[in-house]
């Protein structure tokens, strides 16, 4: 009997195999198709995934295949007016990493398949069409089998619709470097708040370009993917002489969450629990959150001596958190997708004093693994660089570890490692002494 069985073979259960295998524990995955999707599919992850990478031993790997960007994201409407900025970070940001990266998810599910290759207790199985969560013999079954998951149907899970269900073409190109319009296109992602035709245009790096354009009433979706169609539609920008067609499809992009992501041995992780519009970039963020949270837990269960109760925190931390990020992604969908034009100038009058500027939120957990407190008690700790030039968490390792004031946290290494004097500003700011962050880096508790 293994330990985990995982699902799915995207990003999200590639990830978790990759931290339980580092884990010791023994993992089985299983994955109905016998290759990597080769088009692209998602394009950002922020600093906070980059940190869980840099857990799993693949930074360096990931960020030589990325593209790191300071340059945020620009609501614009159809004048040219900035609405809305979301800020980018020169450098590194609060995780030790650059706050934004654009990636080709083939090339990363790639590198997360290769981390997974290293450990001997991970065994994957390609082209393995499971029908029935019964066939598998594993202590946990997770299930990161996408939005149509069979582990979630075996837990019947209550689905909450957080309001958007909108049709969108997606269309991905490869761009000539040469070209001077090419040239011109700007290296933020914006999004263009026209009421006419909403869009999204991304700078994914490279020759890769992606334009994601909002269906309106009388368009025909099944003509939409036509080259003479969409063309024209993005001749603004560039068009077909600039550019070679990766890949033109019409996704409906949908905002909504699981209630039930746990029933005995059954788990989920990834979009089989929650969708979000790409409007904020958090897609697959959340699921690698998922991952991160759910993987120390399952060790602490299966090797630790934890109480199999441990696994209830885990929605009850992740559900408030994910809701977060979808309920902002909507509420940045309604300013973009608004096609009356009358609401569409009011909006735009809103902002006539200036562009309002905003930054990923940073959520606290819901209740769990951690004190009852406010924050920063259930947020994410920062990842400073210590004195001998390494990250904090490499010093750490994935365990807990107590940080703050040298007078407090000498000699004391209570199963914890102790870094005396590692973020003392940042808890001085905020009127507190040291804190006790878990594996994942999330703060259980403070003094």
């Amino acid at each position: 009997m293994e330990d985990v069985a995982i699902l799915g073979y995207g990003p999200v259960g590639a990830l978790l195999a990759n931290l339980l295998g580092q884990a010791g524990l023994s993992v089985a995955v299983y994955e109905r198709e016998t290759a990597i999707y080769p088009l692209p599919r998602a394009v950002h992850f922020d600093g906070e995934v980059m940190r869980i990478f840099q857990s799993a031993g693949l930074a360096e790997r990931i960020a030589a295949e990325t593209r790191p960007s300071s340059q945020g994201m620009h609501f614009v409407n159809a004048e040219g007016q900035t609405l809305m900025v979301r800020r980018g970070v020169e450098g590194r940001g609060p995780q030790g990493w650059p706050n934004n990266w654009y990636f080709h998810q083939p090339a990363l599910e790639e590198i997360l398949r290769e981390g997974a290759a290293r450990f001997p207790n991970v065994t994957v199985h390609l082209g393995r069409e499971i029908a029935d969560v019964s066939e598998l013999d594993a202590r946990f079954i997770v299930g990161c089998d996408g939005a149509r998951s069979l582990v979630r149907r075996a837990i019947g899970s209550r689905q909450h619709d957080l309001g958007l269900h909108q049709p969108w073409l997606v269309v991905d190109l490869l761009c000539n470097a040469a070209a001077p319009r090419v040239k011109a296109l700007p290296d933020y992602t914006v999004q263009l708040c026209d009421p006419q035709r909403p869009m999204t245009v991304v700078n994914v790096g490279g020759e890769r370009r992606r334009w994601e354009i909002m269906l309106m009433p009388g368009d025909d979706p099944a003509r939409l993917t036509e080259p003479g169609i969409f063309w024209p539609m993005m001749a603004r920008w560039l068009g077909p002489d600039d550019a070679v067609l990766e890949r033109a499809t019409v996704y409906t992009f949908h905002s909504v969450v699981q209630e039930g992501w746990r029933r005995g041995n059954l788990l989920l992780a990834g979009d089989a629990c929650h969708q979000t519009p790409p409007f904020l970039g958090q897609g697959m963020c959340a699921g690698m959150r998922d991952a991160a949270n759910l993987a120390w837990k399952l060790k602490a269960v299966l090797r630790d001596g934890a109480p199999d109760s441990l696994l209830d925190t885990y929605e009850s931390e992740r559900r408030p958190h994910v809701e977060t990020f979808i309920e902002l992604a909507v509420k940045l969908g309604a300013v973009l997708q608004e096609t009356d034009p009358a609401k569409a100038a009011e909006r735009d009058r809103r902002f006539s004093a200036g562009a309002e500027m905003f930054d990923f939120p940073q959520p606290q957990l819901g209740p769990g693994c951690r004190a009852d407190g406010p924050p920063p008690v259930g947020t994410l700790f920062p990842q400073p660089l210590l004195p001998d030039g390494r990250l904090m968490d490499e010093a750490i390792g994935p365990r807990f570890a107590l940080v703050g004031e040298v007078a407090l946290l000498a000699d004391r290494q209570h199963g914890a490692v102790a870094l005396p004097g590692v973020g003392a500003d940042w808890l001085a700011q905020r009127g507190l002494r040291a804190a006790l962050l878990r594996p994942d880096r999330y703060i259980a508790e403070v003094a």
